[in-house]
């Protein structure tokens, strides 16, 4: 038979401090992300309030919170792009149906 390996088996410093530095940036991304799901709340009551410059100033900071989120690593592209397509097109919508 094998020998049994100890359980609690004392971790190296370098995976300790990698896991020090992941949750570090877990707790980043997540609060990137709670940002980034206000941002597309702000623009979706925007969108109710039929106001256009308060649509294209949500519309922006949509913009650029994504392309920020994918410079990060925290979104992938299509997902990025996926998300301002919609918006746009319901930005368009609603600009169109205030006119």
């Amino acid at each position: 038979m094998a020998k049994e390996t100890p359980k609690n088996r004392i971790k190296r410093p370098t995976a300790e401090k990698r896991m020090d530095q992941n949750e570090k940036h877990r707790i980043i991304n997540k609060v990137f992300k709670t940002k980034m799901r206000t941002t597309v709340r702000t623009f979706e009551t925007s969108l109710k309030s039929g106001k256009s410059e308060t649509i294209k100033e949500c519309l922006n900071s949509i913009y650029s919170m994504m392309d920020q989120g994918v410079k990060r690593g925290i979104f992938k592209q299509n997902n990025a792009n996926r998300t301002k397509a919609r918006s746009t097109a319901k930005a368009a919508a609603a600009i169109s149906a205030e006119s």
